[in-house]
Parts: structure tokens; C-alpha cells; sequence
């Protein structure tokens, strides 16, 4: 299974970004899809969530009302929307996937497969 992700990039303040996570040889509607963070020396910190079937998500306190997790089943590729990003969302953006669990977990160790990050960095 190999996870890539795209679409970061340099915003202003209040700009949004839309992230994309391609999944390839495995069929993404059988796992639980996460979005991490990690800013320079801190560690990876959950930031959304989709479970397998889309119908579900789950957002960080740092994210609610801001970002929107989704998936595409027939493109295999899940999204995150970011809306009135903010200097403080600058970060490498992960994607990742989670095959074991019926709900969305937010503990990055539970996570299977990652894909290599994209940066995004929002100026103030």
C-alpha cells in the first residue's frame, strides 16, 4: 500500500488549501483515513479524520470549523479543505492509513501506512 500526498504549498493568512491523499494497491474503502501534523520540533499531532466508509469524521479542536476531511472511493484519494488557515497551521501535512480499528483513531503509532508529507506553510 503507498500513500501520496499533495497540494500543499505557500499561503497568505486566511487563505485555504486543499490536500490530497492517493492511495494505490489496496482498495482505500477498507480503512480509516488520517491527516497529522508535525511543526519543527514538535511532534505529530492528529488533525483529521474519515473512516472507511466516508461517513464519518473526526476533527482536532485546532481544526473544527475549519478543515474538512472527505474521501473519494472511486479515486481512491482522500482530501482535507483548509479554510482560514492560520501562521500557526505551518506544518509538514501527513496522510495515513489505518486498517485495524471500526472507529477513527487519533494516536499516530495506531497508523499503518503514511504517506511522505507535504509542506504548508501560511505567512501572516
Amino acid at each position: 500500500v503507498q500513500l501520496q500526498a499533495s497540494g500543499g504549498g505557500l499561503v497568505q493568512a486566511g487563505g485555504s488549501l486543499r490536500l490530497s491523499c492517493t492511495v494505490s494497491g489496496r482498495s482505500s474503502s477498507t480503512y480509516n483515513m488520517g491527516w497529522f501534523r508535525q511543526a519543527p520540533g514538535e511532534e505529530r499531532k492528529f488533525v483529521a479524520g474519515v473512516n472507511w466508509s466516508g461517513r464519518s469524521t473526526l476533527y482536532a479542536d485546532s481544526a473544527k470549523g475549519r478543515f474538512t476531511a472527505s474521501r473519494d472511493s472511486a479515486k481512491n484519494t482522500v482530501y482535507l479543505q483548509m479554510n482560514s488557515l492560520k501562521p500557526e497551521d505551518t506544518a509538514v501535512y501527513y496522510c495515513a492509513a489505518e486498517v485495524n480499528s471500526v472507529d477513527i483513531v487519533v494516536i499516530a503509532d495506531e497508523y499503518d501506512y503514511w504517506g511522505q508529507g507535504t509542506q504548508v506553510t501560511v505567512s501572516s
